[in-house]
């Protein structure tokens, strides 16, 4: 072949360190933005992002050259340099170490933006653990509940 094609959509999913609420409402829509301008950056793209005081969720296309875990580590690592530079009497802002990422099929795209942009309204029925531990199960994934939040 001549070209290399790649459709590669992950559900990404991570959390402030501990699962504190530092996610706060005054920079939540300017974080969001931030976020998705680090990702273009780096030529991914960002169909959907959303979240709630302790977790975000972002579905995010990245490219075949680019590895997932440097993806996930330089918007975690901007955008905590972001917070702590512009917010700095709110305390220490730290995304958790790990992450989840799932993969979507083309199929699945516009029910993942769905599900992504409908966070807050989610999270007032299950909490984070819950819904995390549900994405490992449906994802098949082997999990030992004792490490998995830390």
């Amino acid at each position: 072949m001549a070209h290399s094609f790649v459709n590669n959509n992950l559900h990404c999913v991570f959390s402030t360190k501990e699962r504190q609420n530092l996610v706060r409402p005054e920079f939540e829509e300017r974080l969001w933005k931030l976020i998705v301008s680090v990702a273009v950056e780096r030529g991914m793209r960002v169909p959907a992002i959303g979240g709630i005081a302790n977790h975000i969720h972002i579905l995010l296309s990245v490219p075949a050259v680019f590895p997932l875990a440097k993806a996930i580590q330089s918007i975690k690592g901007v955008s905590s340099k972001w917070i702590n530079e512009k917010f700095p009497g709110r305390g220490r802002f730290a995304w958790q170490e790990g992450y989840g990422a799932f993969s979507v099929s083309a199929s699945q795209i516009e029910n993942t933006i769905r599900y992504i942009r409908n966070q807050k309204k989610h999270h007032r029925k299950q909490t984070f653990e819950e819904e995390y531990i549900l994405f490992l199960k449906k994802n098949g994934m082997e999990y030992d509940e004792r490490f998995v939040f830390g």
